[in-house]
């Protein structure tokens, strides 16, 4: 198909009338010379449009320069039809590009207008929240006690899962206000402001250390002991509020110092048969968080809470977060110090490792156990008396990994510290007096001495032989019961075989 350009004649000349055509007709001809070709390569050059449009306008030269000639007029063809199809469109195979919008395709240029319209949108909504929030700051600030109830609730379910609103609150001033509304006497009011202090400090540090910066520990203090007792709502809600701000370690010795530590043992021991209750958790892990600092330890002796936690530990949903208080105050001699005085302590902690088979329980009562027995040696025979040989052999064999390497430390101090009672037995002359009755036979007047020692080391061995025959035995009972095997399992002749070759170096302690 043959190609022309629009108001392009140039390639178009009439020539001399031919014989075989009338006198109204012209033959048309192209005409494609060096000198209009240099004029078209000149002309694109000089022009002022795009590297793209020179481009194409090259192309289309060179388009130009290869096609073949239009075919010749029919005898009906006119000058004024020739310029009619010069001035239509070029239609060419090439594909059709994208049009140009300032430089981007249209595609692009919608992407980009669609995204500063959401961008636009987004900052509009983010203005109007925080307009929002500062006419409900505003509205904690009023006199009207009913507008500051319905302020403190629509913050407490704002913060409720936004971290954000969290921070935009705490920085517009919203935690003065709410602690100031602890005065109230209203105990709607005061659980209104009480959980909204509660959900600012959620994963907050700054806004937990703030809270307790404006006082709020004083005055829920204050509330507490008021001669009018709050409601139990009002308490359950002072006790979680407790709970965070203890989670802070700088709020730790304030709060524990600030009398808080007797109102939660006090709430702890109201809720003691009440194990479903959330405050009974709620004031247990707040105790257990205020145990982790050693400056509130003297405080939690003299609540007398250690004998009520021992007590407790028969209790299977709060027996782990109970060792674990334990845990912490061990650490100090004041901690050690109660627990060995508290009735009934180490009998239980001993229990504990025989009826438990939580791994949680097991590692932190074997904790509580060994550094008891490191540090005292009254109540490593207090140990020894409860029984701990037989439950520290069994949980070697099945207890938790952190668990058997505990109780072979604690094995290890009782067998050391068991050595050095016999050592001190054959020397010295007081145990030589206490055992005359059972040695004085084999005695003489001439080497007395002498044979008193052998007599002693000889029956020494028989005890310590007899002692660990007796453990073994008790400790592959247990087991088997333990296990669920039948009675029969172990014989008591193939126990018999196990300990007859024992020696003094395998006694457990």
């Amino acid at each position: 198909m043959a190609k022309y350009h629009r108001n392009d004649v140039g390639s178009v000349v009439l020539g001399r009338p031919s014989p075989t055509t009338s006198g109204n007709h012209f033959r048309l001809c192209t005409a494609f010379s060096a000198a209009s070709f240099r004029r078209k390569i000149f002309d694109a050059m000089s022009c002022g449009s795009s590297s793209r449009h020179r481009q194409q306008l090259m192309q289309e030269m060179i388009y130009d320069a290869v096609r073949p000639p239009p075919p010749p007029p029919t005898s009906t063809t006119t000058i004024r039809s020739v310029l009619k199809q010069s001035n239509e469109p070029i239609k060419t195979k090439r594909p059709v590009k994208n049009s140009i919008n300032n430089g981007k395709p249209d595609k692009l240029a919608d992407l980009l207008n669609l995204e500063e319209a959401e961008s636009d949108a987004e900052t509009t909504k983010k203005v109007q929240a925080l307009e929002g929030l500062k006419r409900l700051v505003k509205e904690l600030q009023m006199e009207k006690e009913e507008n500051k109830r319905a302020a403190a609730s629509r913050v407490r379910l704002l913060t409720k899962d936004d971290p954000e609103s969290r921070v935009t609150l705490a920085m517009l001033g919203t935690i003065p206000p709410l602690v100031a509304m602890l005065d109230f006497e209203d105990s709607n009011s005061q659980i209104a402001a009480l959980y909204a202090l509660l959900n600012l400090g959620i994963g907050n540090d700054q806004n937990k250390a703030a809270i307790v910066k404006a006082g709020a520990v004083h005055k829920m203090l204050k509330l507490i002991e008021s001669p009018n007792e709050p409601s139990q709502a009002v308490s359950d809600a002072i006790v979680a509020n407790f709970l965070g701000l203890s989670a802070l370690d700088s709020n730790k010795p304030i709060i524990g110092s600030s009398g808080a530590i007797p109102f939660l043992v006090k709430t702890l021991k109201i809720l003691d048969k009440q194990s479903g209750c959330q405050a009974r958790h709620d004031a247990l892990r707040a105790l257990y968080n205020l145990s982790i600092s050693p400056s509130n330890i003297p405080f939690i002796m003299e609540s007398d809470l250690i004998p009520f936690l021992v007590n407790a530990l028969g209790d299977m949903d709060v027996s782990e977060r109970i060792l674990s208080i334990l845990s912490n105050v061990v650490s100090t001699p004041e901690g050690r110090k109660g627990i060995s005085i508290a009735p009934e302590a180490f009998p239980i902690l001993v229990d504990v490792l025989n009826w438990t088979d939580s791994p949680g329980c097991q590692e932190k009562a074997s904790y509580i156990l060994m550094v008891m027995a490191h540090k005292a040696y009254r109540d490593r025979q207090a140990m020894i008396e409860a029984g701990i040989v037989s439950s520290l052999l069994e949980l070697t064999l099945l207890g938790s990994m952190l668990a058997q390497k505990r109780a072979s430390r604690i094995l290890e101090v009782l067998r050391v510290d068991k050595g050095k009672q016999v050592s001190g037995n054959l020397g010295g002359n007081t145990s030589a007096a206490v055992s005359a009755p059972i040695y004085g036979s084999s005695a003489n007047q001439y080497g007395k001495d002498c044979l008193v020692e052998e007599g002693m080391m000889s029956e020494e061995k028989k005890a310590v032989k007899l002692l660990v025959q007796q453990s073994l035995q008790n400790n592959m009972k247990r087991i088997v019961n333990r296990a669920n095997l039948p009675q029969d399992f172990v014989p008591s002749e193939h126990l018999k075989s196990l300990t007859a070759s024992s020696t003094s170096k395998s006694l457990p302690f």
